[in-house]
């Protein structure tokens, strides 16, 4: 899956499948493009815990961390 890599105010990243990053949430605002990246269940990634993130996507539209930490969740309530 092609994911799109942003990154938020100091240590936040946001991952999502969609180009725009328009899905991600707006507290964590402005997001500026960081890079995108081709992750696949099974295959690590350095820095991101790619199992969890692809979860996420599907399960949310989005994956968010800070400092590498996931953070999903509590950042779409």
């Amino acid at each position: 899956m092609q994911v799109h890599i942003f990154r938020g105010p100091e240590r936040i990243f946001g991952f999502t499948e969609i180009p725009s990053g328009e899905n991600l949430p707006a507290k964590y605002a402005p997001w500026t493009i960081f890079k995108v990246v081709e992750l696949q269940i099974g295959r690590p990634i350095p820095g991101v815990v790619v199992d969890d993130c692809l979860l996420d996507i599907a399960t949310y539209g989005v994956h968010i961390t800070d400092a590498h930490a996931r953070i999903t969740e509590l950042a779409i309530l």
